[in-house]
């Protein structure tokens, strides 16, 4: 009996935008905006948080138009797959993991920690 092995690649981070995005027209032609997210991790059994800086990139128009309008510090989320990107260069070939994100948005700041009431 073989077992249905169905591969999954869905990646979902919410963090601070570290910079504005970069537009990028590659040799293809086909234009790629990269920007990277601080995302914490908390590691319980040390003290502080640690942070990752993760590189986000899309193809999509869409989303290239939003993500230039974000700023550094704004606290962003995105969805997408984690990939491997190959490019040549004069020494050889060079490679890059990332996340091609289809999905973005700016989350909105809360007004302030919420207050419960009697």
């Amino acid at each position: 009996m073989s077992v249905a092995v169905i591969d999954r690649n869905d990646v979902v981070l919410r963090g601070r935008l570290s910079a504005p995005a970069e537009l990028k027209t590659l040799p293809s032609g086909d234009t790629l905006v990269t920007f990277r997210l601080v995302v914490r991790r908390p590691e319980p059994r040390t003290r502080g948080q640690s942070v990752d800086v993760l590189t986000c990139i899309t193809y999509d128009r869409g989303l290239q138009r939003r993500v230039a309008a974000w700023e550094a510090g704004d606290v962003v989320e995105v969805e997408g797959a984690l990939q491997r990107r190959f490019w040549r260069t004069p020494t050889g070939t060079a490679s890059v993991c990332e996340v091609n994100c289809r999905r973005g948005r700016k989350v909105p700041r809360s007004s302030g920690p919420a207050v419960a009431t009697a």
